[in-house]
Formats: C-alpha cells, sequence, structure tokens
C-alpha cells in the first residue's frame, strides 16, 4: 500500500504533476468559482421583488471595491475557463494531439504534443486579462 506523504498540500504541490494536471486542477477551481458568483447573482438580483428600497441597499453593497476586484477576478476565471474548455473539446476530438504512434521507449504522449497550443492559449489569456485590467482600473467609466 502506497502512504500519502505529502497530505493535503500534495493536491496542489505535487513533484510529479505535469503542466496538464495544473491546467485540470485550475480548470475545476474557475469552474467552482464561476458557479459560486452564479448562485450570489441570483440571490442578489432576488432582491429586485423585495421592492426598490431593498434593491437599492443590495446595489450600495454591491459596489464596494472589494467587491469590483472580486468581479476582475471572475473575469479572469471566466476567460481562463473558456479558452482551457476549448482547447479540452479540440483535445476531445483529436485534434492538435497527432495520430498514435509505436510505444518505443522513450515514450510519447498527447500531453507532449499539446504542449505548444497550451502556452498560446494561455497567451492569449494573458492578452485578454490585460486589456480587461486597462479597462476595470484604467479607463474613466
Amino acid at each position: 500500500m502506497i502512504k500519502n506523504l505529502l497530505g493535503i498540500k500534495g493536491w496542489a504541490f505535487a513533484g510529479k504533476f505535469s503542466l496538464q494536471r495544473y491546467a485540470y486542477i485550475l480548470q475545476r477551481i474557475t469552474g467552482l468559482g464561476i458557479i459560486l458568483y452564479l448562485l450570489m447573482h441570483l440571490y442578489v438580483t432576488g432582491f429586485k421583488i423585495k421592492g426598490q428600497e431593498a434593491w437599492n441597499s443590495i446595489m450600495q453593497t454591491v459596489h464596494h471595491p472589494i467587491l469590483h476586484f472580486f468581479e476582475f477576478l471572475l473575469f479572469i476565471c471566466v476567460i481562463y475557463h473558456a479558452l482551457n474548455g476549448f482547447r479540452l473539446i479540440l483535445a476531445e476530438f483529436g485534434i492538435g494531439i497527432g495520430k498514435p504512434g509505436r510505444q518505443v521507449y522513450p515514450y510519447t504522449t498527447s500531453v507532449d504534443r499539446q504542449k505548444g497550443f497550451f502556452f498560446f492559449l494561455m497567451f492569449l489569456v494573458l492578452i485578454i486579462v490585460l486589456v480587461g485590467a486597462a479597462d476595470f482600473y484604467l479607463l474613466p467609466k
């Protein structure tokens, strides 16, 4: 029996995890963040039913600068989740992973063939996030 010597820390910082594993973990975390936002959004918009006074009260709370920062984090989550999901859909259809070959040592996997596309999409995420940061924080409203 193999013991888990890393404990909870090993979930995110296991030394032998590949780049794809970290992309998977981040895909899960961003998906959970988007679901959490959806639930909070439904709760907040429910105040509209309670009347204009309740709506104005919750809107004053929502316009707090910390919540504006979390809105920007949500933007980053949506961009990453969408582009990484696009990469995963293409991989599901076999696009970008190549044809299977003979398994001779040293073994190659489709994970090695996807690294370039993964880095390209992460570069796109960075560009979109920087443009979004300029819109969120630098451009006058």
